[in-house]
């Protein structure tokens, strides 16, 4: 178990916080390319680590970030005019350009004007637009660490989904925890039985050979993170061996077996909301025309999203959530699945960890209360990963490697079949590095 005072440091994630200082060395997913559809169009409130942003796209097609408030006297630039490459506050017309310089100060004239508004800047976040996604940088460097290499960040766009993005009502590092835990697999997302047919909603359940044998965990730490071998055996035959990724400060690489990558981001809109951004891509060719934007919809067969409100934690929330029970069918559950909530990409999960409260009733799950097991290794492993980045940098000036060393960014999740005991490090090396052009490892799928 962890110590109220690590728990507390992992899952805060404001600015001077020691988990909140650290996701900030880093570059951020934050909202996709679509939200912007056309130079000068609307600004978008957003939130991240705390912090209320405006972003938007200038007359030149540059994506900003800035903080909400007005330096002036604070009001909101989300009501101003996005005109003239800049965002004029509707309160007293100053107007600012992506990267917080001043470019009017009308209630001012002459020198003074002059001098006041060379002196005068807005809160402004770089942001980088890449692969149908807005990626912002709200660290102290002034000149940002390099963008990291992921493939999703670096193939053609035309090889990359249009991202799905879920918002989860819990903090980020329970969300997180549950995708990086293989024996949940084989609860909440199984079928009941081997020849049990898909549900209406979502997809087959998970389905393990070995069952109810839990599977055997083998786990790395490294210098971006951990990666981990979660191993069930085929038939007294083979061994199958589901390898997945955790790269700091809150990415996660799961295996598919289809020969695609991916990335999925744990992104903290605040402590107790954050959204998870998942991008598929096919390493060798560009995807079938309409696959990508059907990734970005697959919500719709549950209903697709709520109508959105002018809080940022709207955005991305599904119709099914836990007001509604996830949309839980109980037949489902009596015939089919373990679980009757839709198997439909992280929605059972959610339902796992948006109800982990802690004594405030806040989904800050309180770990002191925890009994783990040897199941439990690689989320015992990411968070001492993570409990000695926060410490480094905090005590140290230390960041970790991956902040500035991108090229360990270029890593993948694999699915292999091995001899039995055969050695799935040495196995899997080759496996475990992005190669351009070659598919991913893929020699079982997910769903047998």
């Amino acid at each position: 178990m962890l110590s109220h005072e690590h728990n507390e440091m992992l899952c805060r994630v404001g600015r001077g916080t020691p988990m909140g200082e650290l996701m900030r060395q880093y570059w951020v997913p934050a909202l996709p390319s679509t939200e912007f559809p056309a130079p000068d169009c609307p600004p978008k409130r957003m939130m991240l680590f705390g912090e209320n942003l405006v972003m938007f796209r200038d007359s030149l097609g540059r994506i900003g970030a800035l903080a909400e408030a007005c330096p002036h006297r604070g009001a909101s630039l989300y009501f101003g005019r996005n005109e003239e490459c800049g965002l004029r506050c509707a309160y007293h017309g100053w107007k600012f350009d992506i990267h917080g310089n001043c470019l009017d100060l009308p209630s001012e004239e002459g020198i003074r004007k002059e001098n006041f508004q060379a002196n005068l800047k807005a809160r402004a976040y770089p942001c980088r637009e890449v692969n149908h996604m807005v990626w912002v940088y709200l660290g102290p460097r002034k000149t940002p660490p390099p963008l990291p290499l992921f493939e999703v960040l670096t193939l053609p766009a035309e090889h990359v989904t249009r991202p799905n993005i879920m918002m989860e009502e819990a903090n980020w590092l329970q969300n997180m925890e549950g995708d990086l835990d293989s024996a949940h697999l084989d609860w909440v997302h199984r079928r009941l039985a081997e020849d049990s047919p898909k549900p209406e909603k979502g997809v087959r359940g998970f389905w393990n050979p070995e069952a109810p044998k839990p599977p055997k965990l083998d786990v790395v730490p490294t210098e971006y993170g951990v990666y981990y071998s979660a191993r069930r055996r085929l038939n007294n035959s083979d061994d199958w061996h589901r390898i997945n990724q955790f790269i700091l400060p809150f990415h996660t690489m799961i295996t598919s077996g289809d020969g695609k990558v991916g990335l999925r981001s744990f992104v903290p809109l605040d402590d107790t909301h954050a959204m998870l951004i998942t991008q598929s891509a096919d390493p060798v060719a560009p995807l079938p025309q309409g696959a990508g934007e059907a990734f970005a919809r697959r919500f719709e067969e549950i209903g697709g999203y709520i109508e959105r409100t002018h809080d940022p934690r709207s955005y991305f929330m599904t119709r099914y959530n836990k007001r509604n029970d996830y949309g839980r069918d109980l037949e489902v559950q009596k015939n089919t699945m373990f679980c009757g909530i839709p198997f439909v990409v992280n929605l059972q999960d959610r339902a796992m960890t948006e109800l982990m409260c802690n004594d405030k009733g806040e989904p800050i799950y309180d770990r002191t209360q925890e009994h783990l097991t040897s199941s439990d290794a690689m989320i015992i492993a990411v968070r001492k990963q993570l409990i000695d980045a926060v410490t480094n940098l905090r005590d140290a000036g230390k960041v970790p490697p991956n902040v500035d060393d991108v090229e360990l960014d270029k890593v993948r999740a694999a699915t292999l079949r091995l001899p039995i005991d055969a050695d799935w490090k040495m196995a899997s090396a080759a496996a475990r590095q992005a190669v351009l052009g070659k598919p991913s490892a893929g020699d079982l799928p997910t769903i047998l």
